[in-house]
């Protein structure tokens, strides 16, 4: 194994599922959840956005349909949980301790989501993409402390590059604000959706530590329990919130002064909250199978293409400065990913590898 690399999760080869899976194998699982993470982040930006412009103004509301479709994910836990064994179950950690650690986290989900919210709110859905992108930033920094990943040049130019990107859109005096938002309120936006980037890097890593300390022994329904009850607290939390603040009074009336017509207000809630799901699935399968950070390299992928599909569906203004940040971010994201590779290509060289374990040859 490289210098710079370290096993992610001090896994039981002979009990953990990845352990059986060859290096073609262990790659399609990531891809898929990669296209999980993409599509789903996708269509939830561009949905959330589109729930503000037609006239949607409640930010619990927002904030409670990026959980609130956790029931979903019942489905796929019931099937893969129906093949955990008898000795897989047993070492399952004290009821208590994995309470505390879902219910932490979930109150963390919460208020992450509601700084994204009120963040889409003042943002277009291109700009609000591209700073996301900091959630690397911030990700690479607490991954270091928190679950030991190491800096290389290639990391370090990722982190600077991106850095650099957020900074062009804060200076953009071009800036395209959506429509009745001033500049003091995009500015808030700028702000709101910088600190739940932090957060939510937080989270991963938080994640990724309670993989390794607590639930390490589990099998891959381990990342699944972890998004249905986190999500079931964040959606709890969520509501109180929705009632204590006196919002849901309005959103009867808001479902009738929806531009789209009340049927468009329902769907876009119901698909805006399955697109969220469908990205967990994939944020916490790349965690579980990766780490937190390659998780969140992954997630700023889409500002490949949600910028241009923005652009597109919402007609965001795309000027040289959202441009040139955008390019930027890509350039980031791809010295990462080659970063991976090459981490990969001596592991495969390095005498541990001759048996195959890909989940020996992973760092980030």
């Amino acid at each position: 194994m490289a210098d710079n690399q370290q096993p992610i999760l001090q896994k039981d080869e002979a009990q953990h599922p990845l352990a059986k899976l060859n290096r073609l194998h262990f790659w399609l699982l990531v891809a898929l959840n990669i296209v999980f993470l993409l599509v789903g982040q996708a269509a939830a930006v561009i949905l959330g956005r589109f729930y503000y412009e037609k006239g949607g103004n409640s930010k619990w509301m927002a904030t409670v349909v990026q959980t609130a479709a956790f029931p979903l994910l019942f489905i796929p836990y019931l099937f893969i949980s129906s093949t955990q064994t008898h000795s897989e179950a047993s070492n399952r950690p004290s009821i208590i301790t994995v309470s505390v650690v879902y219910f932490v986290i979930g109150v963390l989900v919460a208020g992450d989501n509601m700084l994204y919210s009120i963040g889409l709110l003042y943002l277009s859905a291109s700009t609000y993409s591209l700073i996301c992108a900091t959630q690397l930033v911030f990700s690479a920094v607490l991954s270091y402390f928190l679950n030991h990943q190491k800096f290389t040049a290639l990391i370090m130019n990722s982190v600077v590059v991106l850095s650099l990107s957020a900074s062009l859109l804060a200076v953009n005096e071009d800036s395209d604000k959506p429509s009745g938002v001033t500049k003091s309120k995009y500015v808030i936006g700028f702000l709101v959706t910088l600190a739940a980037s932090a957060m939510y890097a937080l989270l991963l890593s938080l994640m990724q530590l309670s993989f390794q300390k607590v639930l390490k022994k589990e099998t891959f329904s381990v990342v699944l329990e972890m998004q249905i009850y986190t999500a079931i607290v964040a959606t709890a939390v969520s509501t109180v919130g929705l009632f204590a603040s006196g919002e849901w009074k309005t959103l009867h009336g808001e479902m009738g002064s929806f531009t789209a017509g009340k049927l468009a207000y329902v769907m876009t809630l119901v698909w805006t909250a399955i697109a969220w799901q469908i990205c967990s699935v994939g944020v916490v399968g790349l965690v579980f199978v990766v780490s937190s950070l390659f998780s969140n390299v992954i997630s700023t992928l889409s500002l490949a293409f949600t910028p241009i599909a923005s652009v597109m569906i919402l007609h965001d203004k795309m000027n040289g400065v959202k441009a040139i940040a955008m390019l930027m971010a890509i350039w980031g994201f791809c010295t990462y990913i080659y970063q991976n590779y090459v981490d990969d290509l001596k592991a495969s060289k390095a005498p541990s590898a001759v048996d195959d374990t890909p989940n020996e040859s992973r760092s980030c």
